[in-house]
């Protein structure tokens, strides 16, 4: 939807013209965004993301990533500086027409991400998956991880999380 009609729609219907979005109002440098409203548009946009990797220098040959992220379209990059400013940690980056705010380093998550939605808590189905994600941070934490039955356990609490949660509850 942020990226315009496709072009099945264009040819589909003609006649729409689409509307220029603006550009986000984000007041100036210096100005705090309220915490009540980032959790809410955390709950709708963010992704708490747990990426199981190959590799050749760990134990297990498999290691664990975490991941925060909001993707927006790149009109509203003001609005993912002032996040990053809410924060005070990520970074942004572009892919496209889009940017990405991502939060990948685990002291920073634990320390500044993981206790703004403690005292503003996400609602909702992300609530879901912020839990799963703060269940496989304590797990990194304890250096479950390291462990084969940790890194088992973390695989399925990943399964179950974000379109893997969404599928459990098609199929059920």
């Amino acid at each position: 939807m942020n990226l315009g009609l496709s072009e099945s729609l264009k040819t589909a219907f003609p006649n729409v013209v689409p509307r220029i979005r603006p550009l986000a109002n984000i007041p100036a440098a210096g100005f705090m965004l309220n915490p009540e409203w980032v959790a809410g548009f955390a709950a709708a946009e963010c992704c708490f993301f747990v990426n199981i990797f190959k590799s050749p220098t760990h134990k297990l040959k498999e290691g664990v990533q975490l991941e925060f992220n909001i993707t927006q379209h790149n009109r509203d990059e003001l609005l993912m500086k002032s996040i990053i400013e809410f924060f005070g940690c990520g970074n942004i980056q572009r892919y496209n027409n889009a940017c990405v705010y991502r939060v990948t380093n685990v002291p920073n998550l634990t320390e500044k991400i993981i206790p703004v939605f403690k005292k503003y808590p996400i609602y909702g189905e992300k609530s879901k998956d912020y839990f799963d994600f703060c269940k496989v941070l304590e797990m990194i934490a304890l250096k479950k991880h390291l462990t084969r039955e940790g890194l088992e356990q973390i695989r399925k609490i990943k399964t179950g999380m974000n379109t893997g949660r969404s599928r459990k509850t098609l199929s059920a």
